[in-house]
This record gives structure tokens, C-alpha cells and sequence, in this order.
């Protein structure tokens, strides 16, 4: 059990400057590892005896320090080096995961058959209303998320794609197995995600996001169009010639 922490004199330090002290030390001897969760600003309130708006400052400046991330929905965590992909080799996210230690986890939000609007059609290089194969799955690495994925398929390169367990089984892993690779276009921006996109990766307003937009080819067409969504404050991305 912790007990209180008081000052011991008058001309001791602010509490919210002991407070980050004190995570800095639980950091730095090991105590608390990356990816960990640290007590919440309620524990913290009651362990120093102070009101939980001192706490939050000192936990506001530790993550402005990019010592500990806040994840809206889930705490605060130890910070870990930014979670990243690799572009010259088109790798499974949940293989990109792995290679780190760490564990994915994918949670289908959407699958469904849908036309294909103007923008999707030109994209596919398909005639306007033809149908395309929609799915949407979040990412997780440790439990937290990094990566909305919001992909289209063309049916006739991965006929069965409506009937795979996507929670089982990245959509990348399926589609490399039954549509090898030709080729791949991708882009990649900074942008502001909607409401459900931040919702999903539990992002506070205002947050940007780095977006991957990439298209690849196989049996001679165009088959699948996605838009790759992740927070900037918890990715990057690298590559090397």
C-alpha cells in the first residue's frame, strides 16, 4: 500500500513537480516498463493527498514530454518508441506487431458489399456501380489503437473475402495469399480524422492523424484500395533504400 507523500518542509518543490518525479522514478528503476499502465489521477489524488487537478497537470507535462501517452478510454501508459510500419516491403500489421514483442489484435467494425461511387470506380479502373467488397477493422498493438484500417476489394481477385474471420486474420494476410502482389501506389498525409475514425482510435479532439493511402495490383487489376488510419502522436513511419 502507498502512503501519503507530503512535503517536508514549506520550501520544498510543487506537488506536481514531486509528482512527476516520482513517475520518473518508478520509470527509470524499472518499476514501470514501456507499455505499462500507471495508476490513475484518482489513485495518484489519494496517494499524494492532493486534488486530481495537480495530478493531471503533472501527468498533461509528462505526456507533452512523450514520457507517458494518454489513450482517451483507457489510462495512461509508460511511452513507448512510436509504433511503426516499414513502406518499401507491404507487411502484415500483425507481423510488423509481432517483430516488436508485442501483441495484435484485430476488431471487425464493418464487412459488406457496396457500388462503387465515381472516386472508387476511377480508382479500380471499373465502370461506375460496380460492386466492391468494403471492410473496416482497428488495429491493436498491447490493447491500444493504432490503425483504422478502411479498405475496398475488388471481387474479382478475392471472391470469398466477405466469408473470412477477419478477427482471426489481418485482411492484408488474406489478400497476399490468394491476390500476390503486383504492384503497389501508396501516399501518405496528415489529416484529421471524423468522429468515428477518432472514436475508434480513442483520440482526443483535435488530434491529427498520418494517413497511408495506398492501392495495390494483382492478376492485372487493381484489388483493393485502402485508406490506413493512425495517430500521429503514437506512429511513424520508416523506410530505407
Amino acid at each position: 500500500m502507498h502512503r501519503p507523500i507530503r512535503a517536508s518542509s514549506p520550501a520544498a518543490v510543487p506537488t506536481f513537480q514531486r509528482i512527476k518525479d516520482y513517475v520518473l522514478q518508478q520509470i527509470q528503476s524499472g518499476t514501470w516498463q514501456e507499455g505499462d499502465a500507471i495508476p490513475s489521477e484518482a489513485a495518484l489524488a489519494k496517494q499524494f493527498e492532493v486534488a486530481r487537478m495537480t495530478v493531471n497537470r503533472a501527468l498533461r507535462e509528462l505526456s507533452d514530454e512523450r514520457t507517458l501517452t494518454r489513450v482517451r478510454g483507457s489510462g495512461t501508459f509508460v511511452a513507448q518508441q512510436k509504433y511503426q510500419s516499414t513502406l518499401v516491403q507491404l507487411r502484415n500489421i500483425a507481423d510488423e506487431i509481432a517483430a516488436r514483442g508485442h501483441v495484435h489484435r484485430g476488431e471487425l467494425q464493418k464487412l459488406e458489399r457496396c457500388r462503387a461511387d465515381a472516386a472508387l470506380a476511377r480508382q479500380f479502373e471499373l465502370s461506375a456501380a460496380q460492386t466492391l467488397f468494403h471492410s473496416v477493422v482497428v488495429h491493436f498493438e498491447n490493447d491500444v489503437p493504432i490503425q483504422v484500417e478502411d479498405r475496398y476489394v475488388n471481387p474479382a481477385v478475392a471472391p470469398d473475402y466477405l466469408a473470412q474471420d477477419f478477427g482471426s486474420q489481418t485482411p492484408n494476410a488474406y489478400l497476399m495469399r490468394v491476390a500476390p502482389l503486383q504492384g503497389v501506389q501508396f501516399s501518405i498525409e496528415a489529416g484529421m480524422p471524423g468522429a468515428d475514425v477518432a472514436d475508434m482510435l480513442r483520440m482526443d479532439a483535435g488530434e491529427p492523424c498520418l494517413v497511408l493511402r495506398r492501392s495495390t495490383r494483382s492478376q492485372g487489376q487493381v484489388a483493393s484500395v485502402s485508406a490506413l488510419w493512425h495517430p500521429a502522436s503514437r506512429y511513424r513511419f520508416t523506410g530505407s533504400f
